[in-house]
C-alpha cells in the first residue's frame, strides 16, 4: 500500500514493536518467507507470555524449515490448483464469499486516508497481509500522520477484529501448516492483546 503523504515523525518504542509485528505478519502472509526472512525468524526470542511463548514456537520451527518447504507449505495454503486450504479475506470470513461489502467498506475508509494499492498487487485489500501492512502504517504514520489511539481502535475494530482472530486460529490448525501454523499462534495471541487493549483504552 502506498500514500501520497509518508513524512517521518517521532513514534514511541511500544508503538514502534507493535507495528514492527504488524508489518513481520503482512511479510510473511504476503508470500512465502525467503532465506533471510526465516533466519530473521529463527532469531526471534519470546517471554513466558502467550506471545511471548508463540513467538519462541514460530524460531524453533523456522530453524528447521528451508525456503524451499515454506514456499510448498504457503502455495498449498492459499494458492493451491484451484484455491488454497485457506482464503484469507476479509469478505469471505464475513460473509462466506469473496469481494463482498466488507471489501467496499474497507476500499471508502482507505480512500478517505488516502492510501492506494501499489500497482504491482492485484491481490483485494481484504487479504490478511494488506490489512496487517495498513495496521502497520497507520501506527507509524507511513501514510501521513501517526493514527491517533482512537483512529486505530476504529480502523482496528471495523476491518480486523471481527475476522482475523478466526483467521489465525483456522491456520494454527490447518493440514497443511507447520511453520504457517506457528504464525497462527502468533497472529491469534497478538490479535488477542490488541484487541483487549483497545477494549480498555479509553472512548
Amino acid at each position: 500500500m502506498s500514500s501520497a503523504a509518508a513524512p517521518a515523525l517521532e513514534v514511541s518504542a511500544e508503538d514502534r514493536l507493535r507495528a514492527d509485528l504488524y508489518n513481520y505478519l503482512g511479510l510473511i502472509l504476503s508470500a512465502p518467507p525467503d532465506e533471510m526472512l526465516l533466519a530473521q525468524t529463527a532469531g526471534l526470542s519470546g517471554d513466558d507470555t502467550d506471545l511471548g511463548q508463540a513467538i519462541t514456537r514460530l524460531a524453533d520451527c523456522a530453524r528447521t524449515t528451508k525456503p524451499k518447504t515454506a514456499s510448498r507449505e504457503f502455495n498449498a495454503l492459499f494458492i493451491g490448483l484451484s484455491r488454497g486450504e485457506l482464503l484469507p479475506y476479509a469478505s469471505y470470513y464475513l460473509t462466506g464469499f469473496l469481494n463482498e461489502k466488507p471489501l467496499a467498506v474497507l476500499r471508502g475508509d482507505l480512500a478517505k486516508r488516502r492510501i492506494t494499492r501499489a500497482p504491482n498487487v492485484y491481490e483485494p485489500e481484504d487479504n490478511i497481509a494488506t490489512l496487517m501492512e495498513v495496521m502497520a502504517g497507520l501506527i507509524v504514520g507511513r501514510f501521513g500522520s501517526p493514527a491517533t489511539l482512537d483512529d486505530q481502535k476504529t480502523f482496528f475494530n471495523r476491518h480486523i477484529a471481527p475476522w482475523a482472530g478466526h483467521f489465525f486460529a483456522d491456520l494454527e490448525k490447518a493440514d497443511s501448516a507447520v511453520l504457517y501454523a506457528a504464525v497462527g499462534s502468533v497472529g491469534r495471541a497478538f490479535m488477542d492483546i490488541e484487541r483487549e487493549a483497545y477494549r480498555l483504552a479509553p472512548d
